[in-house]
C-alpha cells in the first residue's frame, strides 16, 4: 500500500488539465499519452468499482475483476470514445465499470446458493454522471462547476485507493453507502465504539491526502 499523498503543488497543472492533455494526444495516436491517461485513471476505475459491488457481494466478487475488465474493454473500445473532455471521459469509464458490475452481480446470483432478498438491489441503471455519494450533476450547472466535480472525484478516488483496507472500508460503509455505526459494526466484526474511532482516524487521514480546498467541510459523522 502506497503511502504517497496525491496532493499536488499550487503551481502545478491540475488533474483535469493533465487528462485533458492525454486524452487529446492518445486520440491523436500518441501511444505513451494513452498509457498516462489510463494509469492516471486507474485509482478511478477502482473506487467505481467499489461503490457499484454493494458491500455483502464485493465478499464474493472481487472488485479488481471489475476493474480489470472494465480497462480491458475501454483500451479495446478507446478508438470508439467519441468524446472530448475529461468530464465525457470520466463519465465513459463510469459506464463501463457500472455495466460490468451489474453482469458480476448477475452470474453471482445466477450461481450461488442463498437468499438474495435482503440485499440492497445493485443500482444497474445509475446515470453515469452521478459522483461517489452525491446527487446527480445538474444538466444546467456551469462547465467549469462540473470541471471542478469532476476533478474532485478524481482526487478523492486516488486519496481512496491510497488508504489502508480498514481504513478505506469504514469511510465506504459510513460515508458512500451511509450506513450507521452499529450496522458498520457488524458487518466489519468491531464494536460500535471501536467503529466510530476508526472511521474519525481514516478521516483524518484522507484529509492528509486532499488539498484543503476540497476538506474545507467535515464529515457528517
Amino acid at each position: 500500500m502506497s503511502d504517497a499523498s496525491p496532493r499536488r503543488a499550487a503551481d502545478g497543472p491540475s488533474d483535469a488539465a493533465r487528462i485533458a492533455a492525454w486524452l487529446a494526444a492518445a486520440r491523436a495516436g500518441d501511444a505513451a499519452a494513452r498509457e498516462r491517461l489510463f494509469d492516471a485513471c486507474r485509482s478511478f476505475v477502482a473506487t467505481a468499482a467499489r461503490c457499484h459491488l454493494q458491500r455483502r457481494l464485493r465478499a464474493k466478487v472481487d472488485a479488481s475483476d471489475v476493474v480489470q475488465q472494465s480497462l480491458l474493454e475501454a483500451h479495446r473500445g478507446f478508438d470508439g470514445f467519441a468524446g472530448d473532455t475529461p468530464q465525457e471521459w470520466l463519465g465513459w469509464l463510469k459506464r463501463i465499470v457500472a455495466h460490468n458490475a451489474f453482469d458480476a452481480a448477475k452470474r453471482y446470483r445466477g450461481t450461488a446458493k442463498r437468499d438474495a432478498g435482503r440485499e440492497v438491489p445493485l443500482a444497474a441503471h445509475d446515470d453515469a454522471s452521478h459522483g461517489w455519494h452525491e446527487p446527480p450533476i445538474d444538466p444546467a450547472s456551469s462547465p467549469s462547476a462540473r470541471a471542478i466535480r469532476w476533478e474532485q472525484e478524481l482526487l478523492l478516488a486516488a486519496a481512496m485507493e491510497a488508504l489502508a483496507d480498514d481504513h478505506r472500508e469504514v469511510l465506504f460503509l459510513r460515508n458512500i453507502e451511509r450506513l450507521p455505526f452499529e450496522e458498520v459494526a457488524r458487518r466489519m466484526g468491531r464494536s460500535s465504539g471501536a467503529c466510530r474511532m476508526l472511521w474519525m482516524r481514516a478521516i483524518a487521514d484522507l484529509k492528509e491526502r486532499l488539498p484543503a480546498e476540497f476538506t474545507a467541510g467535515d464529515a457528517a459523522p
